[in-house]
């Protein structure tokens, strides 16, 4: 009897693994998903979108765009985090999920370090100091010089917390410079003002910046990443023209729920890294100044916590607070 109950054991133990293993070589056999937590329209959405439409030809299957908008991520994060770990929800997110909420806000409905998991790193996007047309000076030299005899000029951000205001409060301390910051409800209505010249400057991601300061309505200061632009060849890096290392780049990562099979997680990534080294991928992000990044899983959630420890610091020495 008791080799008999082993036996049966045995067989329902073998039927699981057989039926996993199954599903996971049948993935995805139904159209995926890729969450956005921002509105349509921005780098976030373009970019998902890109990078969507070459998955689905990779895999043979639809990937499809959800637009969940709200709370610096979480709303959108917090939906994924609660999905079935099956592969077939997804969520694209950037720094703002994986290292700037947790300190940001510790009361969040979900652990994005316990319940989210890596597919993989996707891209680098870099950003750009960029000033109205009316603010004197050409340069990051002269801007700094323009901001420490006038301390109460004022800075543009999508809201408190978001990537684009702790950086520019790193850049305030690295600098020496006092500003005062003005939390927008978004990037957009943050870019129309500062077009419009009710506030000074901002620190806007590259994409969004080009077209404007091609024609003219911003001007361009300095690039945050160590490289520069390929679009704007000539462009100073912060760090070139007197901020030693200073880096400010937003990256992307594309996360699955905790609990997904690790092979359905290789399979998917390994997608995601055939899809990214595609020349029409790199040709076309790159017209962007986005870079693709790629890499394992693993080297994607080391990356992401490094950066929680400098982000964390960031927000603590700035005694920031959430709106």
């Amino acid at each position: 009897m008791k080799k008999l109950t082993r036996r049966m054991l045995a067989l329902v133990a073998f039927s699981a693994w057989a039926s996993l293993a199954s599903a996971a070589d049948d993935f995805p056999n139904r159209p995926v998903k890729i969450v956005v937590p921002y509105a349509p329209g921005g780098t976030t959405d373009v970019l998902a979108r890109f990078i969507g439409q070459r998955l689905s030809e990779n895999l043979g299957q639809p990937v499809v765009v959800d637009n969940r908008p709200g709370a610096a991520e979480a709303v959108g994060a917090g939906l994924v985090a609660k999905s079935p770990p099956d592969g077939y929800t997804l969520l694209l997110v950037t720094l703002t999920t994986q290292a700037i909420n947790p300190t940001l806000f510790p009361k969040l409905s979900f652990d994005a370090t316990k319940e989210l998991t890596a597919v993989g790193r996707v891209a680098d996007v870099p950003g750009m100091i960029a000033v109205n047309p009316s603010v004197p000076a050409k340069n990051l030299a002269e801007f700094q010089s323009y901001l420490k005899a006038n301390p109460n000029r004022n800075y543009a951000s999508p809201g408190a917390g978001t990537p684009n205001h702790l950086a520019t409060e790193m850049f305030k301390k690295a600098a020496g410079v006092q500003a005062v910051h003005i939390p927008y409800k978004g990037g957009a209505p943050a870019v129309q003002d500062l077009m419009a010249g009710h506030v000074d400057f901002m620190l806007i991601l590259a994409p969004e910046a080009m077209p404007l300061v091609a024609s003219g309505r911003l001007r361009a200061i300095a690039v945050t990443s160590l490289q520069r632009s390929p679009m704007f060849p000539d462009l100073p890096t912060a760090s070139e023209s007197g901020l030693k290392d200073f880096e400010m780049v937003v990256w992307y990562t594309l996360l699955a729920p905790a609990g997904t099979p690790a092979d359905v997680i290789a399979k998917l990534n390994k997608s995601l890294n055939y899809v990214l080294n595609e020349k029409q991928t790199k040709d076309k992000l790159g017209e962007l100044s986005i870079k693709p990044a790629g890499g394992t899983p693993e080297e994607a959630m080391a990356f992401a916590a490094k950066e929680a420890v400098k982000w964390k610091k960031v927000i603590e020495d700035g005694n920031i607070r959430a709106e």
